[in-house]
């Protein structure tokens, strides 16, 4: 689902902004603000009537930001993010029906997993490529090496998200298996809306800097 070149990609950002934005003439502005501190993937979410003209925005206008879309709930979304150009899927959970449309059209996808029961459903897929959620509230790294020990000959990388944040990112990033954390916190929901594109901006660049650290970039 994920090729080596969209997985490397990610790894080499180290952190994908993850964001709900309420008004697709905001998606643009975000992302040259994202782009401006370093970060160069995000991943819009389907939470609100206006991501699939942000996501249509900014794979128009900034062909340089790897723009993917997540929440997808549904396999008529996964049609909807795929028409949009949009260069990956994401979930919060493991959905068989979303999953093998996803694999019929061709959109990369990452499902949520939070147990070995989803590694495994994931790998009745060849999936690969996986998504942590949330992850601090469901035992955090260690919980999570402790997950992928059975599974770790096998090369899975997981992006986890869910109470990240700067003081926690590099000790995620440090781990092989991870090639790059979601962040919510670079640009939250009120912030876009306040169109307050200096402090993403500034929040992008710190995580960047750490993500670097790192090794990645």
């Amino acid at each position: 689902m994920f090729t080596p070149q969209l997985t490397a990609k990610i790894k080499e950002s180290g952190i994908i902004a993850v964001l709900v934005v309420e008004r697709a003439e905001d998606a643009v502005p975000l992302a040259h603000a994202l782009l401006e501190g370093g970060v160069n993937a995000m991943e819009l979410t389907m939470r609100t009537p206006a991501a699939l003209d942000a996501l249509k925005a900014i794979t128009r206008e900034v062909p340089e930001m790897l723009a993917g879309m997540g929440t997808i709930l549904t396999p008529e979304q996964a049609v909807q993010v795929k028409e949009a150009g949009g260069a990956f899927g994401v979930a919060p959970g493991l959905n068989r029906r979303v999953l093998e449309k996803a694999l019929d059209i061709g959109l990369p996808f990452a499902p949520g997993i939070a147990t070995p029961s989803d590694i495994e459903t994931a790998l009745e897929y060849d999936l690969r490529v996986l998504k942590f959620f949330p992850a601090e509230p469901s035992g955090g790294l260690k919980y999570l090496q402790s997950m992928n020990a059975p599974y770790a000959h096998l090369g899975l990388q997981y992006v986890p998200l869910g109470g990240l944040n700067a003081s926690n990112m590099q000790d995620y990033l440090d781990n092989p298996a991870i090639p790059a954390i979601g962040g919510s916190w670079l640009a939250k929901k009120d912030v876009i809306s306040a169109q307050n594109w200096e402090l993403i901006t500034a929040n992008a660049k710190e995580a960047r800097e750490i993500a670097a650290q790192a090794g990645r970039g």
